[in-house]
């Protein structure tokens, strides 16, 4: 790998990890107050985000299909190719961060025991997230490493309760927010909504992949998401 390569995946480490941590920072922080009344509405608020995170999703979707693994794979070496992923979709996350509409409004606001609660249900998915992703290399999700191209049948942990724990998790960590201002309902049902959406092309992308091993553990596994609900 060249100098330029090796800075390459570097930096673009760099802006992936930028990328999370200002996403997390506008739930966190950003978005804990309701926002005030702005020059959009609600709905054209809601509109315009919806559509900037279907740019961005339309991304991950494209980048997911063979077509395009081999057109990319035809003009890049194999060693950028995860990060020159890596580097578009933490430039795009960073759009959909900046250009963002301010939605006004607030739900709910718990204290006492209820916020504690809601604490414990936020810890909850984020330990489910962690578990899930605990055995994927740091370096290789952050495009610095190349993908070693074997990937394995994960069905211990959680995902002996559901086949997508990860996306519980995420569930979990942005719905048990004990203050649930217009904006982090907004962000929540945005995103959720992608990831219900996109289960069933992920998994069947995954039965081609593991073929018959992976329909028996659909079998075994019942729920893609939601325990009795999905």
């Amino acid at each position: 790998m060249t100098r330029f390569e090796r800075s390459f995946v570097w930096i673009g480490g760099a802006v992936f990890v930028l990328a999370l941590a200002l996403c997390a920072y506008c739930y966190l922080f950003g978005w804990a107050s309701p926002a005030a009344e702005g020059s959009w509405s609600p709905v054209g608020a809601i509109t315009m985000d919806t559509v900037l995170f279907a740019v961005f999703a339309l991304h991950h979707s494209l980048f997911a299909r063979q077509s395009v693994k081999g057109h990319l794979a035809s003009v890049l070496p194999n060693r950028l190719l995860r990060s020159f992923y890596v580097w578009s979709a933490s430039l795009l996350l960073l759009a959909v961060l900046a250009l963002w509409r301010r939605v006004a409004g607030d739900l709910y606001h718990v204290t006492g025991w209820r916020a504690v609660a809601h604490a414990g249900v936020q810890l909850a998915g984020v330990w489910l997230i962690a578990r899930s992703v605990a055995r994927i290399d740091a370096l290789e999700l952050a495009g610095i490493k190349p993908s070693s191209g074997e990937e394995a049948l994960q069905v211990a942990g959680p995902y002996q309760w559901v086949r997508h724990p990860l996306y519980l998790g995420w569930l979990l960590a942005l719905f048990g927010a004990a203050h649930m201002t217009a904006d982090r309902l907004a962000f929540a049902a945005i995103t959720t909504g992608y990831l219900l959406l996109a289960v069933p092309w992920e998994e069947r992308s995954l039965l081609r992949l593991f073929g018959e091993p992976y329909a028996r553990y659909q079998r075994r596994v019942r729920w893609r998401v939601v325990p009795f609900i999905y």
